[in-house]
């Protein structure tokens, strides 16, 4: 056949031969036998260099399962040697192709690397997932207005939901978020949490992931240590203090005339202002207020030793909040004895209403 269709033939023909050809080549590549899941097996048993021989030639014909498991022997330096570099690459490659543990380690993998502009739309297809360590790292973010602009109600949100998973490292981080937040952004924070909560309930159950066909993630099967002490990019990045949102200015000095050294004048002692005791709290009192967030309950408890005597007899409250622990104190008629309550105390606390 000649012509323009003798040429569209010859193209489409040589196409073919070229894509039989390298086929042809790719099996003759892949080692028989090479199986994703025995890979995952002798992974389990600590054999890292065989699971490593299974993966490759399976990574590189394009399994997106095989790709996820070798970028995490690259992770974590089992069977090859450690590479950051080569796991992000290779947690990209399985990501595009919607393999769910990529993209979520591929989006801490880009933060862990400086990349955070690159990072976000990784880490925000993770958070909507309600994968507890992409919101704690989005969650820092927010905070800190660290490559995203500063979110207060939304970062509470995301690290009470990551709390709420069980994370320690995010629980740590929200008690730290507690003392410096409005009380209306902690508000609105957690009702943002809720929210987040029902979505999740609500999503349908992520398909196309295959049972025994991927290693644990972020550990092999057989370390005993927990994953997010073995994961570097797990844990928090650090909650910077935020900057206040008044500026405080300082009034400026004053001159006075120089006196005679020789002049000798007693000195004024001032006499001490007597403090304000609290007021009583009533038993029909429904105002509370809230004295700090604690990782661990004995922290509370020993705070409340230190002010209780400060309160005129209030009554404390530990009230649970995932793995944080809230210390309020309640039994207060009105917001303004709560107000006065917060001032006596001498922490910095606010107001709960009823």
């Amino acid at each position: 056949m000649t012509g323009a269709d003798g040429r569209v033939w010859g193209t489409t023909m040589r196409k073919l031969i070229l894509s039989a050809v390298a086929g042809g080549l790719m099996a003759a590549a892949m080692p028989a036998g090479a199986d994703v899941k025995a890979g995952v097996d002798a992974w389990s048993k600590g054999d890292f260099p065989k699971a490593v021989a299974e993966w490759r030639p399976l990574a590189i014909a394009g399994d997106a399962d095989a790709q996820f498991n070798l970028a995490q022997a690259y992770k974590l330096g089992r069977g090859v040697p450690l590479d950051p570099a080569l796991a992000e690459s290779w947690f990209r490659k399985a990501a595009v192709q919607g393999h769910l543990q990529a993209e979520d380690n591929y989006g801490l993998a880009l933060f862990q690397s400086g990349k955070k502009a690159e990072a976000r739309p990784w880490l925000e297809k993770s958070v909507a997932r309600g994968e507890p360590r992409t919101q704690l790292v989005l969650g820092t973010m927010l905070f800190n207005g660290d490559g995203v602009a500063r979110d207060y109600p939304r970062a509470y949100a995301l690290m009470t939901r990551a709390s709420e998973s069980g994370l320690q490292s995010a629980s740590q981080t929200l008690a730290q978020m507690d003392q410096y937040i409005s009380p209306a952004d902690r508000e609105k924070g957690t009702m943002l949490a809720r929210q987040y909560a029902a979505q999740t309930s609500m999503a349908p159950a992520p398909t196309g992931t295959r049972p025994g066909r991927t290693v644990p993630n972020d550990r092999p099967a057989s370390a005993s240590r927990p994953q997010v002490a073995q994961t570097p990019t797990a844990q928090a990045p650090a909650v910077q203090t935020p900057p206040p949102r008044t500026p405080v200015r300082t009034p400026p000095a004053r001159t006075e005339p120089v006196r005679p050294t020789h002049v000798a004048k007693p000195v004024a002692v001032a006499k001490p202002v007597p403090t304000k005791p609290a007021p009583k709290p009533t038993a029909s009192g429904n105002w509370r207020i809230q004295l700090g967030a604690f990782g661990t309950p004995g922290s509370a408890e020993g705070l409340w030793n230190r002010v209780r005597g400060k309160l005129g007899g209030a009554q404390p409250y530990y009230v649970k909040a995932g793995t944080v622990t809230r210390l309020q104190a309640g039994g207060f008629a009105s917001k303004a004895a709560a107000a006065k309550a917060c001032a006596a105390s001498g922490q910095s606390c606010v107001v709960v209403a009823p």
